[in-house]
């Protein structure tokens, strides 16, 4: 136990160590840009580390909001066309009910009618529950391929810069204090819009 805790020590150490370099070496530059609020503010250059907002960089890319446009496009057809159908369920539901209460068809047809009916319910469920599930996979689809194309530009832009890390930080995330000198978000928010209007030229 206490060889644990020495080499847990020793690895911490190392670690100070490590984030003391990064934080003392690096860049030498400093860039001001416009923040979220308008505001002028200074990035500084002279840190190995930034970070980037990623809520903020993924809601204002642009990509990010064509696709979610075409998704919202998909899910409300998809939504009225389950509205078109379930409208069309109940009102055999309510013609199949008139007719049972009119003594309008023999003992034998209510029961098919209502097995047919049951059976169409359970398709109903199924549609529903399989539109669900489909948009929720072409979202999470969406967001690995904007988060891809972030990660690539990330990789582009650093060859400027030379960051050796750049982290995510976002409400309630891990990181629960920055130094809003080292947000680097409308910087990479720019060129990755910049990158995609060329890309869709």
């Amino acid at each position: 136990m206490k060889k644990l805790s020495l080499w847990l020590n020793v690895v911490l150490i190392i670690a100070v160590a490590g984030i003391y370099f990064l934080h003392f070496t690096g860049n030498k530059t400093t860039k001001h840009e416009v923040s979220e609020d308008g505001v002028e503010q200074e990035i500084d250059r002279d840190y190995a580390i930034a970070y980037v907002n990623i809520d903020t960089l993924v809601i204002n890319y642009n990509l990010f909001i064509d696709r979610n446009e075409d998704l919202t496009q998909k899910r409300n057809e998809s939504e009225a066309e389950l509205q078109i159908q379930s409208k069309s369920f109940e009102k055999e539901v309510r013609d199949f009910q008139d007719k049972v209460g009119k003594g309008l068809i023999t003992r034998t047809k209510a029961q098919q009618l209502q097995q047919e009916l049951g059976q169409k319910e359970q398709q109903l469920y199924a549609m529903r529950d399989n539109l669900a599930r489909q948009l929720s996979e072409e979202e999470q689809v969406m967001y690995r391929q904007v988060l891809s194309e972030v990660m690539d530009y990330l990789e582009e832009y650093n060859t400027e810069y030379n960051y050796k890390y750049i982290f995510s930080n976002s409400f309630g995330g891990q990181l629960l204090y920055t130094d809003k000198s080292l947000n680097i978000t409308n910087d990479v928010l720019i060129g990755l819009n910049e990158t995609y209007v060329k890309d869709k030229e």
